[in-house]
C-alpha cells in the first residue's frame, strides 16, 4: 500500500517536500507506519535522534483530519497526517 504522509510542524525537515511517499504492508495500523518512517529516518538521517524522538512522540491524523491512534488499521492508499507534538510535549 502507498501511503502520502503529510508533514506538518517539525517533520517538515523530513523531506524538501511537504510530504513523504512510503510503501507499507496491506491492513498495517498507525504503529507500523510509525515503524516505518523511523526506519527511513534513520537511513536518510544516519540515525538523527531528534528526528526519531519527533516520530516517536507525534500524533497521526486520518484524511478526514481525525486523531487516529496507534491502533487503526490502514486499509487503502491513503494521506495521513503526522502532527508533532508542540513546544516539545
Amino acid at each position: 500500500m502507498k501511503i502520502k504522509l503529510e508533514l506538518f510542524g517539525a517533520s517538515r525537515d523530513f523531506s524538501e517536500k511537504d510530504h513523504l511517499e512510503l510503501e507499507i504492508q496491506d491492513k498495517a495500523s498507525v504503529n507500523d507506519l510509525r515503524n516505518e518512517i523511523i526506519k527511513y529516518l534513520d537511513k536518510n538521517f544516519k540515525g538523527n535522534k531528534s528526528f526519531i524522538n519527533i516520530a516517536k512522540s507525534s500524533a497521526f491524523c486520518s484524511e478526514n483530519n481525525e486523531i487516529i491512534s496507534d491502533n487503526y488499521k490502514i486499509t487503502k492508499d491513503q494521506k495521513i497526517g503526522i502532527i508533532p507534538p508542540i513546544g516539545g510535549g
